[in-house]
Formats: C-alpha cells, sequence, structure tokens
C-alpha cells in the first residue's frame, strides 16, 4: 500500500475511536467539527446515509479545527465519485463491494470495506489490503469472532463498528486484532439535531481516556 493508506492507517489507530457521523443539517458541520476537535479527536466519518453528505465532508475538511474526514457507508463507484469530488480522507464501506474498492486504489484513496466471513477477508487481501471494517460488529459476535478470523489472517487489523459504546470500547480496543473501533455514541442523533456540542465533546474526552487507557498498558 502506498504511504497515504499508512498515513491514514496510522491516523485510525492514533486516535483509537472513529466518530460515525449521519448529519442531516448541514449548516452544523462547522461546530461539530469543534466540538469532535475540543474532545480530542482528529478524524471523522461521514456517512452517505445521509443527503448533503459531501458537503459536511467539504464543511469538516475545510474547518480549522483540523479535522480530517472520511465517507462511510459508500455503497457504489457513484458514491465513490462523489466522495473523492468533496475531498474525503478515505472511504469505508459496510461490506465487499470489487468495484468500490479498485476505484479507491486506482484513484490513491485509502479505502476500507467490511468483511466479515473469511471469503470477503481473502477477498480484500486479494487487493493488498490489511485493514477492514467489521460491521455490524456485536452482532456478527464482537471481540470473539474477531479473535477467531484473526487466527488464520495474522496480517488484517479489524475497524469495528456497530454496537460500539463507551461500556465496551476498552474490550474492543483491548483485542490484538482491532485497530481501531467506529463509533457513533458521541455523536447521537439527538446530540446533533439539539445542538449539544458540549455533551459530544464530553463523550469523545470520555473515549480518548479510554483509549489511552489501553494503549499506555498495552506499551
Amino acid at each position: 500500500m502506498n504511504e497515504r493508506y499508512e498515513q491514514i492507517c496510522r491516523g485510525f489507530y492514533e486516535a483509537g475511536v472513529i466518530p460515525v457521523i449521519q448529519l442531516r443539517q448541514v449548516e452544523k458541520a462547522g461546530q461539530l467539527a469543534s466540538a469532535l476537535a475540543a474532545g480530542g479527536l482528529s478524524l471523522a466519518e461521514v456517512t452517505f446515509r445521509e443527503e448533503g453528505a459531501e458537503k459536511v465532508i467539504e464543511a469538516m475538511n475545510a474547518s480549522p479545527k483540523g479535522i480530517l474526514a472520511g465517507a462511510g457507508t459508500v455503497l457504489s463507484v457513484e458514491q465513490a465519485k462523489r466522495a473523492e469530488a468533496a475531498g474525503a480522507a478515505f472511504l469505508v464501506s459496510p461490506g465487499f463491494d470489487a468495484d468500490v474498492v479498485e476505484y479507491g486504489l486506482k484513484h490513491d484513496l485509502p479505502v476500507f470495506p467490511g468483511c466479515v466471513t473469511p471469503t470477503e477477508i481473502q477477498q480484500a487481501m486479494g487487493y493488498g489490503l490489511r485493514v477492514l471494517k467489521f460491521f455490524p460488529a456485536q452482532q456478527y459476535g464482537g471481540v470473539k469472532t474477531i479473535k477467531a478470523l484473526s487466527a488464520p489472517y495474522p496480517q488484517i487489523k479489524f475497524m469495528p463498528t456497530g454496537g460500539i459504546s463507551l461500556e465496551n470500547l476498552c474490550e474492543y480496543l483491548s483485542c490484538d486484532p482491532v485497530l481501531a473501533c467506529g463509533g457513533s455514541f458521541m455523536v447521537k442523533t439527538d446530540f446533533l439535531e439539539q445542538g449539544l456540542w458540549e455533551e459530544v465533546t464530553k463523550q469523545c474526552v470520555q473515549a480518548a481516556a479510554v483509549v489511552a487507557a489501553v494503549r499506555a498498558r498495552r506499551s
């Protein structure tokens, strides 16, 4: 993989937890970026589940707070193109789509597909990918499944998303094959719609503390 891919992977690891954002009100993107930065986070995944995702990505990347925004829930090449045009730093998909993966690789856009089976993992490995999303994490067996999958694929790192909370974040991050976790608990819909930026920051600070504690134990 190229340097851009390596940089994003390092960024994921350093952050430990990546907020997965579904923002309906584009005009709040700047405030959200500030709240995340105040909580110590520097990367974010903006999902294409909402119209206007491109504008949110653009606004967050333009924020003076230094938030690096990528695109999530990328289900097609058309969406990948829109994400790239918006300046997305990376692409994340809930599942494995060869066309999306190939587009990302061709356009030097780091791509992280969702893989929960050996077949999907080997497909991703065939493209040289070594960091994969694991979604929905809790429903697919969580840490136990990740550990089982890592046995034949020790070179693969996972980013579990789906059901991640402050309560189980430590358990996931303490699992060696886990590079980082994606979560929406710090950017809940209510927080965003009501402009509860202090709550967003509080949740980020608490998550960052968990990350720091786990990293300290593993160093």
